[in-house]
């Protein structure tokens, strides 16, 4: 298998060691059943867990002033009680199956073909890797919005739904009131046909592929500095050894971390790059919500808001910073939700290889 290395000339006099790192995966060595069957199970956990961080978001989102994540949280459970934080769970669990699915398929596919193509032209190794896992997110996450937006608007619309002492009127939100997911979809439907179940496609094209794209690229990146780091400070420690026992030359050492330290590299590399992907696409991401689930009245007649509306309220209710309510739950959730998934997903790999005897 191949064994990726991470080389990093810190002296003249020796050569800095190498981090030999566990062998990378791709398509080909998977067991797709296994893989897909895994996949569901343990991403249907992750989603699980982080959802009531989500419900928070959303509600911050759509509300016309700024309340505190603790406050909204706080009357979500003294209202509603602790069910109110899984509001559209069950719709958006079915959904997010399917999604995954798509979701990891392109990914690996697109991953491992740009990858090669990328290598037969020549480019250094690190520049390729960084290229290929761009590619991969962004068409993991154009693929798996087609399944994904008609949940996502679902779901955010039983998310809004509540008492209203929890959850404070906004003119703009629908008065249909919607009994679970499956009446939420055909009341959609029939008052909006198929368009009302993909609003808000367009930019969360906008919005999510640009970031997975960036995610990707930037958890390449942010892999290869920390093992650089790691390189550098297993040399020093290296250096030091030889000082004390007297030596005065050779090479350097091979450093072969551990599981853990894999993980945690993995798992800090996510986050790094989840959090400056959430900051950075959190205006689109206020907006398609709110495209979503709210709605304008036009002679009487209420129907979708258009992006420019939408700014144009934000910008009303709260100036520019308004297109930032509820960053705080959306960092979190998407650094949580990033180490979670990496290393979720890179476990899931491990245990879907074919050979398993091959990968240390």
């Amino acid at each position: 298998p191949k064994v990726a290395k991470t080389n990093l000339s810190t002296a003249e006099e020796y050569s800095a060691p190498e981090v030999n790192l566990p062998a990378d995966i791709d398509w080909q060595m998977l067991d797709k059943s296994k893989f897909f069957f895994l996949g569901a199970a343990l991403f249907s956990g992750v989603s699980s867990t982080l959802y009531p961080v989500v419900v928070l978001k959303t509600r911050q989102q759509v509300s016309q002033t700024r309340v505190s994540c603790m406050k909204t949280a706080y009357s979500i459970l003294r209202h509603e009680g602790f069910r109110g934080l899984y509001r559209g769970f069950g719709t958006s669990l079915m959904g997010t199956i399917p999604a995954r699915a798509l979701y990891m398929t392109a990914l690996e596919v697109t991953k491992s073909n740009v990858g090669t193509a990328t290598i037969r032209l020549g480019l250094p190794e690190p520049t390729a890797a960084a290229i290929a896992n761009a590619a991969a997110g962004l068409s993991a996450a154009m693929a798996s919005q087609l399944v994904w937006t008609p949940i996502d608007v679902v779901s955010q619309r039983l998310m809004v739904q509540s008492n209203r002492s929890s959850n404070p009127s906004n003119p703009n939100m629908s008065p249909c009131k919607y009994h679970g997911g499956i009446d939420a979809f055909r009341k959609i439907l029939r008052t909006d046909g198929l368009r009302g179940l993909y609003r808000g496609f367009g930019i969360s094209i906008l919005t999510y592929a640009p970031s997975n794209a960036a995610w990707w690229a930037s958890y390449s990146v942010a892999q290869r500095l920390l093992w650089g780091g790691i390189s550098c400070y297993f040399y020093k420690k290296e250096e030091e050894s030889r000082k004390n026992m007297g030596s005065s030359g050779g090479s350097g050492g091979i450093f072969r971390p551990d599981s853990k330290t894999v993980v945690a590299v993995q798992g800090v590399s996510a986050a790094m790059a989840g959090g400056v992907s959430a900051i950075i696409t959190m205006p689109l991401d206020t907006i398609k919500t709110r495209l979503q689930v709210l709605d304008g009245e036009e002679n009487g007649c209420r129907r979708p808001l258009t992006i420019g509306q939408t700014v144009r309220n934000l910008v009303r209710e709260g100036g520019w910073t308004a297109c930032y309510r509820g960053v705080g739950p959306r960092w979190a959730s998407m650094s949580m939700s990033a180490t979670t998934m990496i290393t979720t997903y890179e476990f899931l790999k491990r245990l879907s290889a074919k050979n398993q005897e091959n990968l240390t």
